[in-house]
């Protein structure tokens, strides 16, 4: 499943992410992992958690982000939930492309049982028309 945190920049959604984050590294049976730019959630984040900082891998475009996003899911049968901010940030701001990697990973979530949640810096509104059912939290 994926679920998508949308809002303008900084309406908060970082913030709604972590306490999402956190709330699944109590509530759930397998590991949280959690992909973010830089270092900053380094004490916001659960220490169940897995922080993983996407700089550090030199992710680059939404191809990109697929394959990190699957290689984690390859190499870790029993995660639950994958926190991704701010894909924008990551990956360009190319709806076509996000789009075209969402529906990739939502028949891949959906296999593997997982929870894909991404935090999109635009109003609601900008989203294409299909994805506009994925929102989550709209700030």
């Amino acid at each position: 499943m994926i679920q998508l945190i949308v809002g303008h920049k900084g309406s908060g959604k970082t913030k709604a992410m972590i306490d999402l984050a956190n709330k699944a590294a109590k509530e759930s049976k397998g590991n949280i992992v959690v992909v973010e730019k830089d270092v900053e959630l380094t004490y916001d984040i659960s220490s169940q958690a897995r922080l993983v900082y996407s700089d550090e891998y030199s992710i680059a475009g939404y191809d990109a982000l697929f394959g990190f996003i699957t290689g984690i899911l390859a190499g870790n049968y029993d995660i639950t939930h994958i926190f991704v901010d701010p894909v924008f940030k990551m990956c360009g701001r190319d709806f076509e492309a996000f789009t075209q990697m969402v529906n990739k990973l939502d028949n891949l979530a959906s296999a593997k049982d997982v929870s894909l949640y991404f935090t999109v810096s635009c109003e609601p509104g900008e989203l294409p028309y299909h994805l506009r059912d994925m929102v989550a939290v709209e700030l």
